[in-house]
């Protein structure tokens, strides 16, 4: 059977089927592809063992900037760069699925489980201090200038929200006026794998929403869009549109590291852990599938493991 068909078939079966996003079939058709040129297999029982040695070796040498070449050319080892290992891991998932399927199907091909992922470095989280998130979340209400009202409004609601609820930043642009019970404090989201979870709003985050709506004039059914004009409406805010929100006050606020929607997540999750919360209720709160990914934030929020240093150490 011809192999770019197959590959054609199982992009079609992880979005109708499996309900992925368009984006993650888009990186699959990506990642798959790459593999597919570099290896020049015709058919799934031609992929051996040695194709993915092979390949595995040339990801681990290309830059970032060389890998998005989709294989223009072969390349040699002067192409050494930093593709990071992560991203390597990200190209091997998406093959392993692939095989996978190929073996639902009983398509002869190389067994999945010969696909082994790449080791990888613990994951460091960019944090902020208490003090910066509180002058970061402040600061689109100080110095406003005229006209920019229903703009400062709105980014502060979008701040007080990330952090209230540790939505991802694709979950709060995707979100409609009529999706946030502001009397119940609480409301649904759709996230990652179409997975339905509860966020919660705090009353920070509840007041400056409310602020934001009663400023809107307009009747569109995005809850953040942007606003080109005083009360017009404008389009969706985008997931890049949020970061260069966040960027533009994070320098206004005078934090020196770089901040993104993802640090707000950041700092609820360790927010909740620090003051005592269990890690399967965060792993709840976040839509996490895993706990594992959870626990990345354990590390950085174990206050018993701090009281004891301060009792026991250096008592000199």
């Amino acid at each position: 059977m011809d192999i770019n068909k197959l590959k054609r078939e199982f992009l079609e079966y992880l979005e109708i089927e499996k309900g992925r996003s368009l984006k993650t079939v888009e990186n699959y058709d990506r990642y798959l592809t790459r593999f597919l040129k570099f290896s020049e297999v015709k058919s799934p029982d031609d992929l051996t063992d040695e194709n993915v040695r092979s390949y595995r070796l040339w990801l681990n040498r290309q830059s970032a900037k060389t890998a998005k070449s989709h294989l223009a050319t072969r390349k040699t080892t002067s192409d050494v760069g930093t593709l990071k290992k992560n991203t390597q891991n990200y190209h091997l998932i998406a093959l392993r699925v692939f095989l996978k399927y190929l073996a639902k199907r009983s398509v002869p091909s190389l067994a999945p489980e010969k696909i082994e992922l790449a080791k990888t470095p613990e994951r460091e989280l960019d944090l902020i201090t208490e003090t910066e998130l509180s002058r970061l979340i402040k600061a689109p209400n100080e110095k406003v200038e005229v006209g920019s009202e229903v703009k400062a409004y709105r980014d502060r609601a979008i701040l007080e929200l990330l952090f209230s609820t540790g939505l991802r930043v694709s979950e709060l642009c995707n979100l409609n006026r009529d999706s946030v019970n502001l009397a119940r404090d609480e409301f649904s989201v759709r996230g990652k794998g179409e997975k339905v979870r509860l966020v919660f709003l705090s009353e920070e985050a509840r007041q400056a929403i409310k602020n934001y709506l009663s400023k809107r004039k307009d009747m569109d059914e995005a809850m953040f869009a942007g606003l080109s004009k005083i009360n017009t409406k404008g389009e969706r805010l985008t997931p890049r549109s949020v970061e260069r929100i966040i960027k533009k006050y994070a320098i206004k606020s005078g934090i020196s590291k770089k901040v993104t929607p993802h640090t707000l997540r950041h700092s609820f999750a360790t927010d909740l852990l620090q003051n005592g919360a269990d890690i399967r209720s965060v792993q709840m709160m976040l839509g996490h599938a895993n706990v594992s990914t959870t626990q990345i934030y354990t590390h950085v929020t174990d206050k018993h493991l701090r009281d004891i240093h301060k009792k026991f150490h250096n008592k000199r």
